[in-house]
């Protein structure tokens, strides 16, 4: 079955992407959820000339998000937490934390977007991160935990 994206899904493929699903996956999930259409004819066609509308301005969207990776490259983010004895958290930071300390300093990213690397960090210490800023602009972010007692 083929189906036109209308917002990105992890693993599959990105907003407008025309891809072959299994037709259960297509029919129980992606039609009914509204995450996809049904590629006909003639949303085939209309997916044609807004992707060539949209073409310059994909342009400047994927210019900003380079810039950001640029100033996230050189921001470095400290997040202080609770801890007990040998720097072992209460509780976990997960991507969401993650994304609302980017929030606070002005680089406002989705939590959906951002991927901790080993999963959640229930220890302090240095870390790293994939964000994804745009289609095209992927980041390593390294950031750092620190415990407090």
């Amino acid at each position: 079955m083929e189906v036109i994206l209308k917002q990105d899904v992890e693993n599959l493929g990105f907003k407008d992407d025309m891809v072959v699903v299994k037709s259960g996956y297509g029919r129980n999930f992606l039609l009914p959820t509204g995450v996809a259409i049904l590629a006909t004819e003639s949303a085939k066609k209309m997916l044609a000339e807004d992707l060539r509308q949209r073409a310059h301005k994909e342009a400047k969207v994927v210019a900003e998000a380079t810039t950001t990776a640029e100033n996230l490259r050189r921001f470095e983010l400290k997040m202080t937490v609770s801890s007990g004895k040998g720097g072992k958290l209460f509780g976990a930071i997960t991507n969401h934390h993650v994304s609302e300390e980017l929030a606070k300093a002005g680089y406002p990213v989705d939590k959906k977007f951002i991927q901790i690397i080993g999963g959640t960090i229930k220890t302090a210490g240095k870390y790293s991160a994939k964000i994804r800023l745009h289609r095209a602009v992927n980041i390593d972010f390294s950031f750092d935990v620190i415990g407090q007692e």
